[in-house]
């Protein structure tokens, strides 16, 4: 049963743990088990942020002899509790899906390690316990719930404590802190951008997939546009970030590349409201809302942001091979430019008993740099997924979802661009354990790409590309754990892209785990890129299609220990990365045109550390290096720093935070340009927060708090390479921006506010 059903803290009773798939009772097993399966039911807290509370279901303890982490000799690994999954009582009516759109509560969410599950209440949540914290569990590896040594995949988790720690006021702030990913840019469409491993070797986010909830939410247009999602996302709906760095396309398909990025949102446990808001000097805006209700079997989670920051004056040099083109507007070598960035998002979750619907809406504005040329940029992205799951049998649960995505994207006055198009989802996935020590993702999928750009400086707007394919996939991922400690892996995803010929990604590896506290992996995975519809079907006066592309590929060898103890985790990770049928343009007799071209191979090494000295101060930090290089033999080709660091401190009491983060990149190579070239630079950012209500002993239902947020607190503007064989640098981030905000919320245990 749910220890403290209904968020309280009820009394124990013996019963049996049950699994979940997005709401659905995989397996009901012995008391050993409930750490395995332990859910994180109570996740909502308080203000305009929430700290979330961890509940699980189960029986007293874990079994006597047996660490309550250790996997279980001869006994499946139990499928978790996806996507808002309300455990039943040991006698009550059939489960409760409360969100999976909502958020996935948490499979991965942390539970006790004395396997209890049970967190402090909510007002009692800063700190929070320190077994919960350090027993992460995952999903995005395998969709089954993991240990994150288990987990069959390289990955780092971004969690609740550290966003609320650390603050966060867009998804690109936050994805810069993790380890692996490093802050980039181009000139065009995708202004906002992180590359993994070093891998920034396309002129737009393509290398990089990223889930809602486990659903995909891809640009099919240029392919792979991530910009408004970095920018626009309502950041303060996350429960935590999974991030799997490396391939990913045997689940995941196209663009699951370099890294596959979930954004695992929270679920309706209880009802709530929140909002907060908060200005800067120069007419910056940060503010959001939320909310949360529960009503039976039916839930509903929602977020609303605004960001805005100001203007930023700048001088840009146009470079000398920019200027007097004679397919573009004539402009002076010296431009006075006024560089925009507005963003606002909205997410939104349903769901009753085994159905779920989520959507979200970004929208970003900025000013793209082409051709010497500067422009407006607009993105917009509508994401919906429509899912149910069901329980087949005991040890076998199936899910099936039909996922969309249409992204639309305008710039002028150059290169007068419009952009319009969508890819639609349809996708059965089976989770099934196959005995004591084996189980199996398997699933199928159909979907459908369809777009138009236009030329929009002629009257009617001419149609530059216009067209769509169907494709499909079967895909199937299976794990045997041959020893206790030793899991085997192995996979596939054999797929169909439009006339393509049929092809196919495998992955391979061992998971080795000689102590509940230690793991080795060794994996091998392969990827693809599929080529997007501009890259096949565009007409324009200067850039041609190619309908004969192929898809890119990756191969990826990853080399990986970890080790966890009650108040650390650290991890070591080797990889070597070769990229082949890369599509780049080329110059042609009259025009550019695409093509597959060579190949990059990538070395480096990532490492990363967390650790609690208390349950008050929280260290990390990690570190990469990589080297890049060629077909031609050419180093460094990447516009990627080859060396990198971040570091972070953060002191949290019951009644305020402190926290400090420092994202610090080397030099680039080989880069010469009249516009300003950074060395080493260092984004320094500052969060505090006051917890007001518990400073003056407001009631529980009241959440009131103030807070600071201060970015790039060095002052250093950021001025990046405009992309893949760039040309010159182009401004990304300004200067300091502190901003200084208020944060309500209303709802039960609101004492604890947290940004």
């Amino acid at each position: 049963m749910l220890h403290g059903s209904g968020g309280g803290g009820g009394g124990r009773r013996g019963g049996v743990g049950v699994a979940f798939v997005r709401g659905i009772p995989l397996r009901r097993a012995p008391d050993r088990l409930r750490v395995v399966m332990g859910s994180s039911r109570g996740a909502i807290l308080s203000s305009g942020w929430l700290v979330s509370a961890v509940l699980t279901f189960g029986t007293g303890g874990a079994a006597s002899g047996q660490s309550a982490a250790e996997p279980p000799a001869a006994t499946p690994v139990p499928v978790a509790a996806p996507v808002g999954a309300v455990p039943p009582s040991a006698s009550g009516p059939p489960p409760v899906s409360v969100s999976p759109a909502l958020a996935l509560p948490a499979p991965g969410a942390p539970v006790s390690a004395d396997g209890q599950g049970q967190a402090p209440s909510a007002e009692d949540l800063t700190p929070l316990d320190l077994d919960a914290l350090m027993s992460l569990r995952v999903t995005t590896a395998s969709r089954f719930s993991d240990r994150l040594p288990d987990a069959p995949s390289i990955m780092s988790v971004v969690t609740r404590d550290e966003l609320r720690r650390f603050g966060g006021l867009t998804l690109n702030e936050i994805l810069q802190r993790v380890p692996g990913l490093t802050g980039s840019t181009q000139y065009f469409v995708d202004r906002s951008l992180v590359a993994a491993r070093g891998d920034q070797t396309k002129t737009n986010g393509g290398h990089i997939l990223f889930l809602v909830n486990g659903r995909p939410t891809r640009e099919v247009m240029e392919g792979g546009v991530i910009s408004d999602l970095l920018e626009a996302f309502p950041v303060d709906i996350l429960e935590r970030i999974e991030i799997i760095k490396g391939p990913g396309s045997v689940l995941y398909g196209s663009n699951a590349f370099s890294a596959v990025v979930n954004l695992v949102t929270r679920s309706a446990d209880r009802t709530f409201a929140a909002v907060r808001g908060s200005i800067a000097p120069g007419g910056a805006v940060d503010t959001s809302a939320s909310f949360a209700y529960k009503h039976g079997n039916f839930g509903a989670v929602g977020a609303a942001q605004l960001h805005q920051l100001p203007d930023w004056p700048v001088t840009y040099l146009v470079p000398p091979s920019q200027q007097n083109l004679s397919f573009a507007p004539h402009v002076p070598p010296v431009e006075n430019v006024s560089v925009a960035n507005r963003g606002a998002g909205a997410y939104l979750g349903l769901s009753y008993g085994g159905l779920r619907l989520m959507s979200s809406l970004t929208e970003w504005h900025s000013t793209g740099f082409i051709e010497g040329t500067v422009s407006a940029t607009r993105l917009t992205r509508q994401f919906g997924d429509l899912g149910y799951s069901l329980a087949v049998s005991p040890s076998w649960g199936m899910s099936f979802d039909a996922t969309i995505t249409r992204t639309t994207f305008d710039e002028g006055p150059f290169p007068n661009v419009s952009r319009d198009s969508n890819e639609a989802i349809l996708e059965w996935t089976n989770l099934v354990e196959l005995g004591a020590r084996d189980r199996l993702s398997v699933g199928v999928l159909a979907n459908h790409l369809d777009g138009t750009e236009l030329y929009t400086a002629t009257v009617p707007a001419t149609v530059t590309a216009r067209g769509g394919r169907f494709g499909g996939a079967l895909y199937a991922q299976v794990e045997h754990r041959l020893f206790t400690s030793l899991k085997l892996i192995g996979g596939f995803q054999t797929n169909k892209i439009g006339s393509i010929p049929l092809d196919t990604v495998p992955r391979a590896g061992a998971v080795w785990t000689p102590t509940t506290r230690a793991s080795l992996k060794a994996l091998y995975s392969q990827a693809f890129r599929a080529p997007s519809l501009d890259e096949n079907l565009l007409d324009n006066p200067g850039l041609a299609g190619n309908p004969n592309l192929k898809p890119e590929k990756v191969a990826t060898l990853d080399l990986g220990a970890s080790f966890e103890s009650d108040r650390a985790q650290l991890g070591i990770d080797y990889f070597h990365s070769k990229i082949t049928n890369n599509i780049v343009n080329l110059p042609g007799p009259t025009r550019a045109v695409y093509f597959n071209l060579g190949e990059v191979i990538f070395d480096g090494v990532e490492a990363e550390c967390k650790y609690y000295l208390s349950r008050e101060l929280f260290l990390q930090g990690s570190a990469l290096y990589q080297v890049n290089v060629d077909g031609q033999g050419t180093a460094n080709v990447s516009p990627i720093p080859r060396v990198g660091f971040k570091t972070g401190a953060s002191y949290q009491s019951r009644r305020w935070t402190a926290s400090v983060f420092d994202v610090s990149d080397g030099p680039f190579d080989h880069y010469a340009a009249v516009n300003p070239i950074p060395g080493w630079r260092h984004i320094i950012t500052v969060h505090v927060r006051l917890d007001v209500s518990k400073l003056l002993g407001l009631s529980k239902s009241l959440g009131l708090g103030v807070f600071g947020h201060a970015n790039n607190l060095a002052n250093q503007a950021i001025w990046l390479p405009s992309g893949f064989s760039s040309v010159d640098t182009v401004p990304v981030l300004q200067g300091r921006t502190v901003f200084a905000g208020l944060e309500v919320s209303l709802g039960r245990s609101a004492g604890s506010v947290g940004h």
